[in-house]
C-alpha cells in the first residue's frame, strides 16, 4: 500500500491528512482504490505498467472524463496527479448494472451514449480500422506471435471500412470499452459510465456494437438499442451496429494479444483473444453478413 500512499500525499491538500484505503475489486489493467477522508469518499486509479502500449494517453483519459463529468454522465473529477496520470474522482454510491441488456436500463444507457456522442470534439482519436493494426504491430515489437485469425479478420474489417465509407457519417466523442461493469447503477435508477481511458474520436456506431456484443443483445435487444438511440429503427442503422459488433471483438482480440506480451496479470490473455477471434468470425461467417454491409453503405439516416 506504499506506492498508493505516496500518490495519495501528492494530490493537492491531501499530504498527511488520515485517510482509509481500500482496494477495488475488478479491472484489469489498472489498480483501483477507493479512499475516505474527512468524511468523504474518492475513487483512485493507479495505472498498471505500459498502458501506454494499449493506445492509453492518461493526458486525453483526463479530458474525456472531465467532459463526462461535466454532462453528469460521468463521475466527478477531483485531481490529476503527473506524471503518474492517476486520476481522482468522486466516489460514486451504486452497483452493478445487471440488466444493461432491456428497459429500463437499456434505454438509461443508450441516453448517456448519445449526450456523450453529442457533445464537443474532443482531442484523442480512436479510429476502429487502425486501432487493431496498430496492436499488431506493438505485438510484434514485443515478440508476441499474432494469430493467424488477425489476417482473416482484418479481411472482414476491411469489407466493413468500404461499407461505411460508401455513406460516410462524421466521428464523434465515443467511449469505446462498453462492459457491464464500466456501467454503475445509481439509487435513482440510472446510471453512471466509469472508465474513460479509451475514449476518443469515432464511429458512434462502434459504441453500439461495442455495448450491444458486450452485453450480449439479442436480436430484439439491439433493435431496442436503435430505438433507443435514434427513435426508430431502420435496415441501415441496425445493419452498422450488428457490423460493429463485430470490429468490437476484432479491437478485443487484438488488445488481448498485446497484453499477452506485456501484462503481468494472471489473467489467460492468449484464451481471452482466442474467443474473440472465434466469435467474430462466427458472426462475419453467416449467410446474412453480405446484406448487412448492403444495408451499411446505404446513404441516409
Amino acid at each position: 500500500m506504499a506506492d498508493i500512499d505516496e500518490l495519495l500525499d501528492r494530490v493537492p491538500g491531501w499530504s498527511g491528512r488520515p485517510r482509509t484505503v481500500t482496494p477495488l475489486e475488478g479491472g484489469i489493467t489498472n489498480r483501483n482504490y477507493r479512499v475516505d477522508l474527512d468524511g468523504e469518499s474518492f475513487v483512485a486509479r493507479a495505472p498498471g505498467q505500459d498502458t501506454d502500449l494499449l493506445g492509453i494517453d492518461r493526458d486525453h483519459e483526463m479530458e474525456a472524463a472531465q467532459r463526462a463529468a461535466d454532462l453528469e454522465i460521468g463521475p466527478p473529477v477531483v485531481a490529476f496527479i503527473e506524471p503518474d496520470g492517476s486520476l481522482i474522482t468522486r466516489y460514486v454510491e451504486g452497483g452493478p448494472a445487471e440488466a444493461l441488456d432491456r428497459p429500463p436500463q437499456l434505454e438509461a444507457a443508450a441516453g448517456l451514449l448519445r449526450r456523450f456522442h453529442a457533445s464537443a470534439p474532443i482531442t484523442p482519436v480512436f479510429d476502429w480500422y487502425r486501432v487493431p493494426v496498430d496492436y499488431a504491430a506493438t505485438a510484434r515489437d514485443h515478440g508476441v506471435v499474432v494469430p493467424t485469425a488477425y489476417d482473416e479478420a482484418m479481411a472482414v474489417a476491411e469489407r466493413v471500412r468500404v461499407a461505411f465509407a460508401a455513406a460516410p457519417e462524421p466521428v464523434c466523442p465515443c467511449h469505446n470499452d462498453l462492459l457491464p461493469a464500466n456501467f454503475l447503477a445509481l439509487p435513482d435508477g440510472g446510471l453512471c459510465l466509469l472508465d474513460w481511458e479509451y475514449a476518443g474520436m469515432n464511429d458512434r456506431y462502434f459504441d453500439l456494437g461495442n455495448f450491444a456484443v458486450n452485453n450480449e443483445l439479442d436480436a430484439d435487444g439491439e433493435e431496442a438499442l436503435v430505438e433507443a438511440y435514434f427513435g426508430s429503427v431502420t435496415p441501415r442503422r441496425l445493419a452498422r451496429l450488428r457490423l460493429m459488433k463485430v470490429i468490437s471483438d476484432l479491437r478485443e482480440a487484438m488488445w488481448g494479444v498485446v497484453q499477452s506480451g506485456v501484462s503481468t496479470l494472471d489473467v489467460d490473455f492468449v484464451d481471452y483473444a482466442e474467443e474473440h477471434f472465434d466469435r467474430l468470425l462466427d458472426n462475419s461467417g453467416h449467410v446474412g453478413f453480405d446484406r448487412l454491409l448492403e444495408d451499411a453503405a446505404v446513404p441516409g439516416a
